[in-house]
C-alpha cells in the first residue's frame, strides 16, 4: 500500500456520528445571477440542539458579510478552516444573515450552482447531492438538518425560466433594473439542503396535469431546450404512470401542487430527485422513436419512476447521514424495478436487473473496492454512489419483501411511512418498521454491514425407500481485508422441484438458509426430481450447486420461470468458459438445448428469446477471474463460443429474421421484443456468414422505422467490418449531427467496436464534436472503450485511459473517480500486464490531487497487497 500523503483528507466514520449543535427552522435564499458571478444572500433561523459552536460548511465561497441577530460579526466571533465557518458563543436562538460571492460560470465540477452549455443554450443549474449546497452558501450541509426553504431568484430577462423547489408565490420585474426579473418559490415541506434546486435558463415547457387519489390537482411540467421539447412526451407519460403506480402499490400520493422536470445536457448524474424540481441528464428524459433506442427509452421510463418514487423514499423520509445512502437508494431502486416489471415482461426485467448486478456489483465485491451496502467510513461520499449501494441495496429489500410476502411487506412499508414521515432516519429504523409483522426481518441488518458476495453451494441426496429428497446448502463469503470475518447471512432460496418424466413442478418452497450449512427435506418424492434453485434470483449470491449439464439442459427446456431459463443458460455458458482446464463442460449439451428451445420461445416471447442468446461479455467474464487474467485468451474463448452458437443454428437465422419483419413503429412490449430479437439474429447471421446477411444489415438501416433498428444495423456493420460500414457511419453522423444524444451513440459505436485501437479513440477525443465539459460525451467514448479489455489492458490503451483521468481530476473529479474504478481489478491480470498496470497507476497517483480520485486510487492500489 502506498504511503498516505500528509495532506490526505481524513476519514469520516459512521461510529462518530453526532447530532448537529444547531438545527435550521427556515432558510431564505436570494440568488442574484450576473454576467461573471452570482451573489447569494441567505437568512437562517436556527435553534440549539446540543452544546457546541455553530458549524457551517462552505467551499469556493467568498464571504462578504456575516451578521447574527442583527449584529455584524468580526473575526473574534468566527473562524474559517478546512471548509468550515465556525461561529463561537452563539445564543440558543439565532438568525444568521450571510452574503457570499460565487462564480457558477467557471464551475466545471458540476456541483453546487454551475453553468451548463454555451451561447444561446447557456443555462444555470444546481446539483447539491451529496455536498454541493456548500458551494452555494455557508450552511450546515448534512442530511439530518431539515428546514423550510424560500428562494428568490433574480437574473437578466434573457433567462426567462426561473425555477426552484416548491410553489411559485411571486414573480415580476426588478423595480430599479427593468432588464432583470425575479421569481420567489416556497417549498412547504421540510427538506435537507441536498434536495435544494434551482434553474436559471431559457427553456420551453411541456405541460400536463394529474389528479391524485387524494383529489389534489397537480401541474406537471417538463422543461427542455426548444429543439428537444418534442422528445418529452415519453417522460411525461412515464411520470403519470409512476404517480398512479405508487398510489396503487404503496398508497403514496404526491403532496405538492406542481411537479417539474428539467433536462440538462451537462450533468454528472443520471437524474436528481430534488423536491418538486427534478433535474435530469438529457439522456435520461428525452426520448423519441427516431432518436432513441428501445433500451434507452425504457430506461427513461424507469429513471422517471425512480426519481418520482424518491418523493416518499428519500425526500419525505430521508437519511440521517450519508452512511445511510442505501436506505433511500436501495428501497427506491427496488420500487423502480418493480414498476418496470409491470411495464414489460417481468422475466426480462429480472434478467436485466441481475445481469447488471453480476456484471458490475459482483465485480465490485470481488475486488479492492468491495464495501458494505452501508459503508463504515469514507473520505469522499461521491465515491460511494456504487452498484453495491444501489443494486445490492435493492436486492436486500427484495429479499425482505419475499420473506414477508406481499401483504406483510405492504403493512411494514405503511408503518415505515407513518412512523418516520418528515424525519431523517437509519437502516435500523427501516428494518424496525418492517418488523412490525415479522421480527426476523431485523436479522437482515448483517447484509448491510458485511461486504462480499456469498457463494451458495449445495448438493442433493435422494432416498428411494423413504421417498425423500434432502438438499444440503452451505454459504461462504470471502473475507475482505479491513472488515470482520464474515458471518452466515439469511439467504432466501426460492426452490422448485421438477418431475423428470413430465417436466412439471411437483413441489415449491422458499428455503431460508441462515446458517453456514443446513439441510432441507422434501417428502413424498416418488422419484428423484430436478431441483431449480434461486428462482427469480431470490438472493444476490453466486450459485454453485452440484448440477449435471443434463440437469441444466432439462431446466432450460422445462422451466416455467422465464428468468431461470436464462439463468441456466448462463450457468452452462460459464461452465464452458470459466472452469479450470480439464474440468470444462463441452458446448454440446448447451448448443443442443438452445437449438431445440429457441424456435419455440421465439414464436412465443421474442424478448425472452433474445436474452436466451446472451453470452457474457469479455468484460463480465473477467470479473469472475481472480488470478492470471489474460484478456486476449478470455476474448478468444468467448468469441469462439459465440461463433459456435452462430454456426450451430445457422440454418435458423434466415427463418427467424424473415419471421421478424420491420413494421411501423409501436411502443409495446411485443414490438420491443421483436426488434430486440431481430438485432440479435442479425448479428448471429453475420457471425455465421449467412448468405445475404450483409444485405439484411444495409436494408434494415435504410428502411428503419426507429433508432433501435437503425442503430442495431449500424452496430452490426461496424463490429463485423462490413464493406460499407464507413459509408453508413458517415450517413448516421449527417442525419443526426444536430442531436447530441444520437451523436453520443455515433461516438460509442466506434469506441466500443471489436476493431477499436487507441489511435481510433484518440481521434474521437480530438473530434470537433467532442466536449470534455459534457459527461455524456466523455462517457460515450471512454466508458465505451473500457468495454474492450484486450485494448484497455495494453500499455498504450491504459496510458490513454489514465491520461483522461488526469485531465478530469481537477475539472470534474466526480467523473474522473468513477472512470478510475473500472481499473480496480488490475491486480488479477497475468504478467507482464499486471506489472505494467501497477506502474501506470503509480504514475497516475503522482499526477492527481482531488480527494475523489485519491481515495479511489488508494483503494485500487491497495489490491497490490492482497
Amino acid at each position: 500500500m502506498p504511503d498516505v500523503p500528509p495532506h490526505a483528507p481524513s476519514k469520516i466514520n459512521l461510529k462518530d456520528y453526532q447530532k448537529p449543535s444547531f438545527d435550521v427552522e427556515t432558510v431564505h435564499l436570494d440568488i442574484k445571477l450576473f454576467e461573471d458571478h452570482a451573489l447569494v444572500n441567505s437568512t437562517l433561523k436556527m435553534t440549539r440542539q446540543t452544546i457546541g459552536d455553530i458549524v457551517l460548511f462552505g467551499e469556493s465561497l467568498e464571504l462578504l458579510a456575516l451578521t447574527m441577530n442583527g449584529n455584524e460579526l468580526t473575526t473574534d466571533h468566527y473562524s474559517q478552516e478546512d471548509g468550515k465557518l465556525i461561529i463561537h458563543d452563539a445564543p440558543d436562538q439565532v438568525t444568521l444573515d450571510i452574503q457570499v460571492r460565487i462564480c457558477p460560470q467557471t464551475n466545471t465540477a458540476l456541483e453546487g450552482l454551475y453553468m451548463a452549455g454555451s451561447g444561446d443554450d447557456t443555462m444555470f443549474v444546481t446539483q447539491c447531492e451529496p455536498e454541493g449546497f456548500r458551494k452555494i452558501t455557508f450552511y450546515p450541509d448534512r442530511p439530518d438538518v431539515l428546514a423550510i426553504f424560500t428562494t428568490r431568484l433574480e437574473a437578466d430577462k434573457r433567462y426567462p425560466t426561473l425555477l426552484a423547489n416548491g410553489n411559485l408565490v411571486e414573480a415580476g420585474e426588478v423595480t430599479d433594473a427593468p432588464e432583470r426579473h425575479y421569481a420567489i418559490w416556497q417549498d412547504p415541506t421540510n427538506k435537507p439542503s441536498y434536495l435544494f434546486a434551482c434553474v436559471i435558463a431559457d427553456l420551453d415547457v411541456l405541460t400536463d396535469s394529474y389528479t391524485t387519489s387524494e383529489g389534489r390537482e397537480v401541474l406537471l411540467e417538463v422543461y427542455a431546450k426548444s429543439a428537444d421539447i418534442d422528445k418529452c412526451d415519453v417522460g411525461m407519460q412515464a411520470l403519470k404512470d409512476s404517480m398512479k403506480w405508487d398510489e396503487v402499490n404503496y398508497g403514496r400520493a404526491y403532496d405538492l401542487d406542481r411537479y417539474m422536470i428539467v433536462a440538462v445536457s451537462q450533468f454528472n448524474m443520471g437524474a436528481m430527485e430534488n423536491k418538486g424540481l427534478n433535474i435530469f441528464n438529457t439522456a435520461c428524459v428525452l426520448s423519441s422513436p427516431e432518436t432513441t433506442t428501445d433500451a434507452r427509452s425504457f430506461s427513461v421510463k424507469a429513471i422517471i419512476a425512480h426519481e418520482y418514487f424518491h418523493n416518499w423514499t428519500g425526500n419525505r423520509i430521508t437519511c440521517r447521514d450519508w452512511f445511510q445512502l442505501c436506505l433511500k437508494e436501495g428501497f427506491t431502486v427496488y420500487r423502480d424495478q418493480s414498476f418496470s416489471a409491470d411495464q414489460q415482461s417481468s422475466a426480462v426485467q429480472r434478467i436485466d436487473d441481475v445481469a447488471t448486478l453480476r456484471a458490475h456489483q459482483f465485480a465490485e465485491d470481488a475486488g479492492p473496492l468491495a464495501h458494505p451496502v452501508r459503508p463504515e467510513s469514507f473520505v469522499e461520499i461521491n465515491n460511494f454512489y456504487t452498484t453495491t449501494v444501489y443494486e445490492k441495496g435493492a436486492e436486500i429489500v427484495r429479499m425482505i419483501a419475499n420473506t414477508l410476502g406481499p401483504d406483510d411487506f405492504r403493512t411494514g412499508t405503511d408503518e415505515y411511512f407513518r412512523r418516520y414521515d418528515g424525519q431523517a432516519v437509519t437502516v435500523e429504523d427501516f428494518l424496525s418498521a418492517l418488523s412490525i409483522t415479522n421480527q426476523k426481518v431485523e436479522d437482515f441488518i448483517d447484509w448491510y454491514r458485511q461486504p462480499g458476495t456469498p457463494v451458495l453451494s449445495g448438493h442433493q441426496t435422494y432416498d428411494s425407500t423413504a421417498q425423500t429428497l434432502t438438499i444440503t446448502l452451505n454459504q461462504q463469503t470471502r473475507h475482505v481485508s479491513g472488515f470482520d470475518a464474515p458471518k452466515p447471512l439469511p439467504i432466501p432460496v426460492a426452490t422448485a422441484l421438477f418431475d423428470k418424466e413430465s417436466g412439471s413442478i411437483v413441489a415449491e418452497r422458499m428455503l431460508l438458509l441462515d446458517q453456514a450449512t443446513q439441510t432441507f427435506v422434501f417428502d413424498n418424492m416418488t422419484s428423484e426430481p430436478v431441483v431449480s434453485l434461486l428462482r427469480d434470483f431470490s438472493a444476490p449470491v453466486q450459485l454453485n450447486y452440484d448440477y449435471q449439464d443434463e440437469d441444466l439442459a432439462f431446466l432450460l427446456k422445462h422451466e416455467t420461470n422465464g428468468f431461470n431459463r436464462w439463468q441456466v443458460t448462463q450457468m452452462l455458458v460459464n461452465r464452458i468458459l470459466l472452469q479450470g482446464k480439464g474440468e470444462k463442460s463441452t458446448p454440446d449439451v448447451y448448443l443442443e438445448a438452445l437449438e431445440q428451445s429457441l424456435p419455440v420461445l421465439a414464436a412465443d416471447d421474442e424478448m425472452l428469446a433474445a436474452r436466451l442468446l446472451d453470452i457474457p461479455s469479455a468484460q463480465e467474464l473477467a470479473s469472475a477471474i481472480s488470478k492470471d487474467y489474460n484478456p486476449v485468451l478470455v476474448k478468444e474463448q468467448r468469441d469462439g463460443l459465440y461463433q459456435q452458437v452462430a454456426d450451430r443454428l445457422k440454418d435458423q437465422w434466415a427463418v427467424l429474421y424473415n419471421n421478424l419483419p420491420m413494421q411501423s413503429y409501436e411502443d409495446s412490449a411485443k414490438s420491443r421484443g421483436v426488434r430486440a430479437l431481430r438485432n440479435v439474429v442479425l448479428d448471429m447471421a453475420l457471425t455465421a456468414n449467412v448468405d445475404g446477411s450483409a444485405d439484411w444489415a444495409q436494408q434494415q438501416y435504410d428502411h428503419a422505422s426507429c433508432m433501435t433498428e437503425r442503430f442495431g444495423a449500424l452496430k452490426a456493420m461496424v463490429n463485423h467490418q462490413l464493406a460499407h460500414a464507413d459509408h453508413y457511419l458517415a450517413d448516421f453522423y449527417q442525419r443526426f449531427q444536430e442531436n447530441d444524444l444520437v451523436i453520443d451513440l455515433w461516438f460509442s459505436v466506434q469506441a466500443a467496436a471489436d476493431s477499436v485501437t487507441p489511435d481510433v479513440v484518440k481521434s474521437l477525443l480530438t473530434h470537433t464534436d467532442f466536449d470534455w465539459n459534457t459527461p455524456n460525451r466523455v462517457r460515450s467514448v471512454i466508458s465505451a472503450f473500457s468495454s474492450q479489455p484486450t485494448v484497455l489492458w495494453t500499455a498504450e490503451g491504459l496510458k490513454m485511459y489514465t491520461d483522461v483521468i488526469k485531465q478530469l481530476d481537477d475539472a470534474n473529479p466526480v467523473l474522473a473517480s468513477r472512470l478510475l474504478q473500472v481499473l480496480a481489478r488490475w491486480n488479477t491480470l497475468a504478467e507482464p500486464h499486471r506489472q505494467m498496470s501497477h506502474e501506470q497507476l503509480l504514475d497516475l497517483q503522482k499526477n492527481v490531487s482531488s480527494k475523489h480520485v485519491t481515495e479511489s486510487l488508494d483503494s485500487v492500489l491497495g489490491a497490490a497487497d492482497d
